[in-house]
């Protein structure tokens, strides 16, 4: 049996780099918003990622529940308005928080990120007083559709983890964020980012990386072949990273090579993308998707950063209408609560103002509302 005889090198040739398989695939930490295709409950925390990741959409969501302010609730009988007022302001909203804002600051947050919100009112032993006001998980709630479309049903988890419908529906508040006939869950103000923050994100570790490689320079170190440059090219390597060693221990030691032998930094002529434009291009469609003027999140676009009055009635109208969606749940509380105490009367859920304008343009406005009504009763009198 006759072996295969192995192929000699011819002399002075060198043995060719191994091809490799394995590559170091690098990719952003918040790699899921590119991969990731949302299903109902997964795209919660799909939403959640893009708030992580991205701190523009971040301090958007707080700004507009911030913005969206405080309420007073006005009963016809004075009596029922100071407990109501006092019970609003001290009720238990969980993880050491009182007070109904701080149950609507985390109530309005989950609406915004997910489409829905969720909470619970927690009645006392004795069904005479509300024990507390709290939020829920968003994923562990399912809605089936009742006999018909004003009908529904909420269902969660039982003790045995089985899905059941849940035994007590009016201690449940259920809000969706602009339902959908398609999607009764609600629509999240996130709902069409995920795309753009994975391209952001994209550009962000694109940059890191970057400036990480310039900050720690790769040196490639060429001498000339021929007879001996296998020699030649191992003692140059050693001489260049004891030179390097010394240089990161603070010593200055110089590299002398004889021969042709060229030194240059590698990625050097490579130019460096400029990230200005299409930041700024992902950024505002951020910003219109919030419906927050661009200076409020920190981005200085306009040389005069100030709002102006049709930003300001655009952000007005936008916090009314979080209002609007959230005074069915106050009304739901408040209406609880006074008959659970045996009142009767009626009442009226009322915001605090919003103020976007500045205090000086408000009064120069007022200032010539004034001047326009006195020339207006100096006319009515020349003309009687």
């Amino acid at each position: 049996m006759k072996r295969r005889k192995k192929r000699e090198a011819a002399p002075g040739a060198e043995a060719g780099p191994a091809a490799a398989q394995l590559r170091n695939w690098e990719k952003h930490p918040f790699g899921t918003l590119g991969e990731y295709v949302p299903l109902r409950n997964g795209e919660t925390r799909l939403y959640r990622a893009v708030r992580e990741a991205v701190p523009v959409v971040d301090a958007a969501i707080y700004k507009l529940i911030r913005m969206t302010g405080g309420l007073t609730v006005r009963c016809e009988d004075r009596r029922a308005e100071r407990e109501l007022g006092e019970f609003l302001r001290t009720v238990p909203a969980g993880r050491g928080q009182f007070g109904l804002n701080a149950f609507l600051d985390c109530y309005l947050d989950s609406l915004l990120t997910c489409g829905r919100a969720v909470g619970e009112i927690v009645p006392a032993i004795g069904n005479r007083e509300i024990a507390a006001l709290l939020c829920g998980r968003v994923e562990d709630i399912e809605i089936r559709e009742g006999e018909n479309a004003l009908t529904f049903s909420l269902w969660g988890p039982d003790a045995g983890g089985r899905m059941a419908a849940l035994p007590y529906p009016n201690l449940i508040l259920f809000t969706p964020l602009n339902p959908e006939t398609e999607n009764p869950y609600g629509v999240s103000l996130l709902r069409s980012l995920p795309f753009l923050a994975d391209i952001l994100m994209k550009i962000y570790y694109t940059v890191g990386v970057n400036w990480e490689r310039c900050g720690n320079l790769r040196f490639a170190v060429t001498c000339p072949g021929g007879q001996g440059a296998a020699e030649r090219g191992k003692l140059l390597a050693g001489e260049w990273s004891r030179a390097m060693r010394e240089t990161r221990g603070g010593s200055v030691r110089d590299f002398v090579a004889a021969g042709d032998v060229s030194i240059r930094v590698i990625g050097a002529d490579a130019p460096v993308l400029d990230s200005q434009v299409p930041v700024r291009q992902i950024l505002e469609q951020v910003v219109a998707k919030t419906g927050i003027p661009p200076f409020l999140l920190g981005l200085s676009w306009n040389s005069t950063e100030r709002m102006s009055s049709q930003q300001a009635d655009m952000l007005t109208t936008e916090i009314t209408a979080l209002r609007r969606t959230l005074t069915p749940v106050v009304e739901r509380v408040c209406r609880l609560w006074l008959r659970m105490r045996g009142y009767a009367c009626g009442f009226q859920v009322v915001w605090d103002d919003i103020n976007l304008q500045d205090a000086v343009e408000e009064a120069r406005a007022e200032l010539y509302r004034e001047q326009a009504r006195k020339l207006r009763l100096e006319n009515d009198r020349a003309e009687t």
